[in-house]
């Protein structure tokens, strides 16, 4: 089975602060869709409204084009991550799965794929009170995963995990939407996202600013930038501008083009046995495409960074809720 999860519209507000302004999105079967956005963006607040434990005031989310509410068996249809926390103390791994298991319908033998498929056997009859965060995560992960859903959500789910545990849940990740499911994760660590998502939902103050691949969002950030190292400058800056680059000094012997792939400036200089000892294209990385995106979205910023007031700055956390100004 495969399932779409679909925003549409949601709009949402808690007393003053407006923490949905229209959010729409949709994750699509068989890929890795990451959720990103400043503090206070309203990420929090939508996966909230898209499992029903917040009602929006206007618009409509689905799943398998249906509102969460409505799901006989809800757990079968989308699995998630919100907080690795929310668990009691004092069960067991093996028995904290087991009772949401019985919630539906599912029997041991799930339980134990889980535990094993997020690395927890040996510890499973341990009280998750004294887990790590690491190792509460992947009881939750395991948890999400517990109805075999064709549609996966998580919240933060690389947070206290170890190197190991990071490496697994990108394999993991890439796994589960490789067998078609739709995965959206919730990020803030966009070097994790960059080698795990094949699309990116960026917000900000409640509404979505871009919905598109990765690698769509980084070559337009990149912009085909090209350093080049040459001693002859000149002669190499008359040759690339004549082919229609942009080319300007960023140092001694060296320059930044745009407009010309890096296997073009090659091809160029070498026609024209114009000398160079260096050529490297520039990649933007997740984490700057990032920044440039939201620059104007964010709602916390420290005193040093501070751009001044901004119309309409009002404090809302994770969740959507107000914070005192």
């Amino acid at each position: 089975m495969q399932a779409t999860i679909e925003v549409s519209g949601l709009r949402k507000r808690f007393g003053s602060t407006l923490a949905l302004d229209g959010m729409s999105f949709t994750v699509q079967p068989g890929q890795v869709t990451g959720f990103v956005g400043p503090n206070g963006a309203g990420k929090s607040t939508t996966m909230r409204v898209i499992l029903g434990l917040d009602a929006a005031d206007e618009g409509k989310a689905t799943v398998d084009g249906k509102p969460y509410a409505s799901l006989r068996q809800p757990m079968r249809v989308i699995g998630s991550l919100l907080d690795a926390g929310a668990l009691q103390p004092s069960r067991s791994a093996r028995n904290h799965l087991l009772w949401l298991a019985h919630s539906q319908g599912l029997d041991a033998r799930r339980v134990d794929q889980v535990i094993e498929q997020a690395g927890l056997k040996g510890v499973a009859r341990r009280r998750a009170g004294g887990y790590s965060l690491g190792m509460r995560q992947r009881l939750g992960i395991a948890g999400a995963m517990l109805g075999n859903p064709a549609a996966i959500m998580l919240d933060e789910p690389f947070n206290g995990m170890d190197p190991e545990g990071i490496v697994w849940m990108r394999g993991y990740l890439r796994s589960l939407a490789a067998e078609g499911r739709a995965v959206l994760v919730s990020s803030h660590l966009m070097s994790e996202l960059q080698d795990t998502a094949d699309h990116l939902v960026v917000v900000g103050r409640g509404k979505t600013i871009a919905d598109t691949t990765v690698a769509s969002l980084l070559a337009e950030v990149s912009g085909d930038r090209v350093t080049l190292r040459t001693s002859a400058r000149p002669q190499a800056t008359v040759v690339l501008e004549n082919a229609g680059a942009t080319v300007v000094a960023s140092g001694q012997d060296v320059l930044t083009i745009s407009g010309l792939a890096a296997e073009k400036v090659v091809a160029l200089l070498g026609a024209l046995a114009v000398p160079f000892s260096e050529v490297s294209a520039h990649r933007a990385t997740l984490e700057q495409a990032y920044m440039e995106l939201t620059r104007q979205a964010v709602e916390f910023r420290p005193a040093d960074f501070d751009a001044g007031p901004r119309a309409g700055d009002d404090g809302v956390d994770g969740d959507g809720q107000e914070v005192p100004r």
